[in-house]
């Protein structure tokens, strides 16, 4: 019993910690679950809750545009200069906005990633200021 305590423990703790790599570890999970989560069948495209909740008019874009933003908080929490964070505001922005256009707005979601886009701005940054919170992918 013990031991399943100290394991839920440090997962609570790398989840609330403040250092690069668990930061890395939130934006990826967030970005997986906003653009990667499932597989659309027949198209075989995979989306996440960032095409989902954009079906939901109005309600659907400002929850994943606040998710979004979520990733930009963290990303100013690693020290990003204002330039990259506004490039990722604006790409949040964006998808919100043209996002809220019905029917044209949910096939835009479809090929826009502005989370794909931010977390390639976020590892870019972390790779050359934080190489330690480097993840090698098998």
């Amino acid at each position: 019993m013990e031991q399943i305590k100290a394991a839920q423990m440090k997962v609570m703790g790398a989840a609330l910690a403040n250092d690069p790599a668990s930061i890395r570890r939130r934006i990826e999970m967030m970005e997986q679950v906003l653009e990667r989560s499932f597989t659309l069948p027949g198209i075989n495209r995979k989306v996440g809750l960032d095409f989902a909740l954009g079906l939901v008019p109005v309600v659907g874009d400002i929850v994943t545009g606040a998710m979004g933003l979520y990733m930009v908080w963290e990303a100013r929490n690693l020290g990003m200069s204002k330039f990259q964070l506004a490039r990722m505001a604006a790409n949040v922005g964006f998808d919100s906005l043209v996002g809220a256009v019905p029917l044209a707005g949910d096939l835009f979601d479809l090929f826009w990633r502005s989370n794909t886009r931010n977390l390639k701005i976020i590892r870019k940054h972390l790779d050359k200021h934080h190489p330690a919170a480097r993840i090698i992918e098998m």
